[in-house]
């Protein structure tokens, strides 16, 4: 058949000896990509799923210390630097959260909080006022938490749900570093208004459990859908070879719909400000595998989270 007469081209490689084969024959000899080309490829792809709406992802965990607050900056990073969209990363961690500190600095994330738009909440018309309270982290936005105990206790239910609302007004993508206690209220907004889960453990005994515990809580308090299509990360910055892992990968993979391994990395154990360019490339791989995984929910799957409230993209009649 005719249609049967056009070649596949290769697509051009751009890294490796392959791409310099390629320039050096004047592209008459085309190696193709090489599998770690084609698997970024794949997951850019992925990652730029378009989005018929605001989208809420949170992060979560139920013990604290296990990497949580790591795990939402390397998704909001690989979101924001890959989609053109807008991305926006709010720390909801009423225990004074430290998701300004690995994205822009102590200093600077204290200088405005999620404290600060909510007190200004009927005076924000427009994106432009909006941002005087957000951070940039690339082309991260970021909402720091409160990092005064006595005001960050104060973030309750309700102070998420506002924050939320004028968020989805402005911004597709939303990812909230929650708090590590699910019983927390502003824990329960977070998951009230979720159209994806990321539930983050460890390769150990007290993390899969504690991530198991996770699963049942949701499973029997009406989340059962928000766990099936869960993604797990299992941050291997602690591991022990006395523990099967396999055992904890298949205990997961059987409960949601899947399991994101991140291996330990130096630039991340510093504990510092992150950046995505400094990471480790099997660390920078798992980040964006994670986000392609993430991306892969943003299409086909019914919105129970923000649409269901009545959440908008952006104002009746305001220009994108």
């Amino acid at each position: 058949m005719l249609s049967n007469a056009v070649r596949v081209r290769r697509s051009r490689p751009k890294q490796g000896w392959r791409a310099a084969v390629y320039a050096l024959s004047g592209g008459r000899w085309n190696p193709g990509l090489s599998e770690a080309e084609a698997r970024l490829r794949d997951q850019l792809q992925k990652i730029r799923t378009p989005l018929a709406g605001p989208h809420s992802v949170v992060v979560g965990s139920i013990k604290g210390g296990i990497g949580k607050t790591t795990v939402s900056s390397l998704l909001g990073l690989a979101l924001a630097e890959s989609r053109g969209d807008r991305v926006i990363a709010i720390d909801a961690n009423p225990d004074a959260g430290t998701l300004g500190d690995r994205l822009v600095g102590e200093e600077q994330a204290s200088k405005t909080t999620v404290r600060d738009l909510l007190d200004a909440l009927p005076d924000i018309r427009s994106s432009t006022q909006l941002a005087g309270y957000t951070h940039l982290a690339g082309r991260l936005q970021v909402l720091t938490s409160e990092q005064e105990p006595e005001l960050s206790e104060m973030f309750s239910d309700a102070d998420y749900e506002h924050a939320l609302r004028l968020l989805a007004r402005f911004y597709e993508a939303i990812i909230t570093d929650s708090g590590t206690g699910i019983m927390h209220s502003a824990m329960q907004g977070s998951l009230r208004h979720a159209d994806s889960l990321v539930i983050v453990g460890a390769p150990t005994q007290d993390g899969a459990s504690r991530a198991a515990k996770t699963f049942r809580w949701l499973a029997t308090n009406g989340y059962q859908r928000l766990a099936a299509d869960a993604v797990v990360v299992l941050s291997y910055d602690r591991h022990s070879p006395d523990v099967n892992d396999t055992v904890i990968r298949d205990f997961f993979r059987e409960r949601c719909r899947a399991v994101v391994e991140l291996p330990p990395d130096p630039h991340l154990q510093a504990g510092g400000i992150i950046d995505f360019d400094a990471l480790s490339p099997a660390a920078r791989d798992a980040a964006l595998e994670l986000a392609a995984t993430v991306a892969e929910g943003f299409q086909g799957r019914p919105t129970f989270g923000l649409a269901s409230h009545g959440f908008r993209s952006r104002p009746p009649g305001a220009r994108p």
